[in-house]
């Protein structure tokens, strides 16, 4: 019986136990931990610095303080207001990032840090120590005088040496004249080079400024620059930067050319869809460029460009076109000028024959070199074809390596051709240059000599040319070229030698014994007294003063040699040697000759006789 109330017991102790659990968990803290402190009362703060009271204790958190402005009111509560010109949600979705920067006006104002920014100064290609002109030598000119002389030059000029001349002149380092914006100088240079069919020289001009100091005036050329080269993604930067400046239909074209080779392949679509003809585009030039656009996303869109309906050929097309690998029909070009007829020639992407054909055009105007001429055609050449570019390249083989001279100079006379088209003659010239000058200087070839000394005169190459001096007769034209060719002249060339050429001369008008006397009297290799009653014999006065001639002979008197190129440039406007006046190379060759440009001045005499 003992044994049921300790079994009572025992059970009343375990659901006690179990009753005082469950009325909630037992702390595990030390004693004293599961109390919080009581709050001390508060007391006067103790004076101390303000960097102490402000500096906080370990383990606080700070907030920031914000000080009112005196005499500020406090912002008003309420709905806010946005400015009236904010566009709509619509329209702000469809801007481009360009458009919405500049919305905000966070667009900056340069796109290179401060420290690889260019100074607009002495802006160019060529050196001072690299063949340029002085950087200072336009610096302290007129700029309305700089301003006319290369706007007024529309870029064809009859002389090559003078386009070389020219050339180098506008692609040196100069500096602005003074009271001339430093990005109108590059422009207006920039604009020029593309007239006168120089867009690689245009290009790298318009490359060394950046794009942050462009002006409507230099973006246009440069975007002329990089057509001209169908080089249309290397004006992205330039375009990208400038965003929404311009609305134009050539503007559009390129910022869908930029934004598809951006990674923006469905951007640049949409622009380009939303093109139409007009503004001196057409449909096909729209084709055109989609088709390039499309190229940067794995030709995603097919478009098929058919030229039945086409009319006409423009830089833009042209370039577009052997930018996507096409090559226009020829009857395109029939009546386009020099310039687009040339555009090939310096064209990498284009078919080797295609640039042989424009070199024609590029070598006789002076884009190409003798030695550019003989690379491309050494690499027709290799390629052993049965065309008549293949036939002409083994020509030039054979004026090089033929067993004979003879030989060497049959093939050198089959590449000049008939000389019914002038320009194309002359460009065969400078092609066989360095074939010429491999050639003995021999009596037997004296019937020839004219034609050989020209060609090696084309290619600056006066030395060998003055190898045929004791073969060529007095009177003839061979003596006429190396008597102005020659560096240093001993002497005086007479009257009576004059008058022999004279007697033998068939030209028209008699106008290479004219080019012969203001030549040499632009050398100072005749008299001025002889030099003048021939010319007035002839009814061409050399000295009759004009606007010009005062100009040139004025930055002659100063020793401003990139002002008398320009001068000359000007001077030297013109489709043939028929436009050109004794007059004029008279005062040119004398310009030139007196401030230190006289290899320039002899070749220029020199050609204008042998092409006259």
């Amino acid at each position: 019986m003992k044994r049921l109330p300790l079994a009572l017991g025992g059970a009343l102790l375990l659901t006690s136990a179990i009753a005082i659990a469950q009325q909630g968990p037992e702390s595990l803290l030390p004693p004293g931990f599961d109390r919080p402190q009581p709050k001390a009362a508060p007391r006067a703060a103790d004076p101390a610095p303000a960097a102490a009271r402000a500096a906080p204790g370990p383990g606080s958190v700070s907030s920031p303080v914000v000080q009112p402005v005196p005499g500020a009111a406090a912002p008003a509560s309420g709905p806010v207001t946005l400015p009236s010109n904010i566009p709509s949600l619509d329209r702000l979705e469809k801007m481009t990032p360009e458009e919405l920067s500049a919305l905000l006006g966070n667009k900056p104002k340069f796109d290179v840090p401060a420290g690889a920014r260019r100074a607009m100064k002495q802006i160019g290609v060529i050196d001072e120590g690299e063949g340029g002109l002085p950087s200072w030598s336009l610096a302290g000119q007129n700029a309305s005088l700089v301003r006319a002389t290369l706007a007024k030059n529309n870029g064809r000029l009859v002389s090559r040496w003078g386009h070389i001349l020219l050339r180098r002149a506008l692609a040196s380092r100069l500096d602005a004249p003074a009271g001339m914006d430093p990005a109108e100088f590059v422009a207006l240079r920039t604009a020029l080079l593309v007239r006168m069919g120089e867009g690689d020289a245009a290009r790298e001009l318009a490359q060394d400024v950046d794009a942050g100091n462009y002006s409507p005036a230099l973006t246009q050329a440069a975007l002329d620059a990089y057509v001209a080269t169908a080089d249309f993604t290397g004006a992205c930067p330039v375009v990208t930067w400038q965003g929404g400046a311009r609305k134009d239909s050539q503007w559009k074209l390129f910022q869908g050319i930029c934004a598809a080779y951006s990674g923006e392949a469905s951007r640049a679509m949409a622009v380009l869809d939303r093109l139409r003809p007009g503004e001196g585009l057409e449909q096909v030039d729209l084709l055109l460029a989609q088709k390039y656009a499309g190229a940067a996303s794995r030709g995603q869109r097919a478009v098929k460009i058919e030229w039945d309906a086409v009319e006409g050929m423009t830089p833009l097309r042209y370039g577009l076109a052997l930018a996507v690998g096409l090559e226009p029909p020829a009857k395109l070009l029939g009546d386009a000028n020099e310039n687009l007829r040339a555009y090939p020639a310096t064209a990498p992407m284009a078919s080797l024959m295609l640039r042989a054909a424009g070199a024609d055009v590029a070598a006789g105007r002076g884009v190409l070199s003798s030695a550019a001429m003989v690379d491309l055609y050494s690499q027709i050449f290799a390629l052993q074809g049965s065309d008549e570019w293949s036939e002409r390249a083994g020509q030039l083989q054979s004026a090089y390596l033929a067993e004979s001279p003879a030989e060497k100079l049959a093939a050198i006379k089959s590449l000049w051709g008939n000389g019914s088209n002038p320009l194309q003659a002359y460009s065969r010239q400078v092609l066989t240059a360095y074939a010429a000058a491999r050639l003995p200087a021999s009596g037997d070839f004296a019937d020839d000599a004219a034609g050989l000394i020209a060609s090696m005169l084309a290619a600056g190459l006066d030395a060998n040319a003055l190898k045929w001096g004791p073969v060529v007769p007095n009177g003839s034209e061979g003596w006429a070229l190396l008597a102005l060719a020659q560096p240093n002249r001993p002497g005086e060339v007479s009257r009576d030698q004059i008058e022999a050429y004279r007697n033998n001369d068939e030209s028209e008008e008699q106008r290479k014994t004219q080019f012969l006397v203001a030549g040499l009297a632009g050398l100072g290799r005749v008299s001025q007294q002889a030099a003048g009653d021939i010319a007035k014999d002839m009814g061409v006065p050399l000295d009759a003063p004009t606007r010009w001639t005062q100009m040139i002979d004025q930055a002659a008197s100063v020793n401003n040699q990139a002002l008398v190129a320009l001068l000359a440039g000007a001077g030297m406007q013109g489709s043939g040697w028929d436009k050109m006046t004794a007059r004029h190379l008279y005062h040119i060759v004398s310009a030139l000759n007196r401030v230190g440009l006289s290899a320039e001045a002899r070749m220029i005499a020199a050609e204008a006789v042998a092409r006259a």
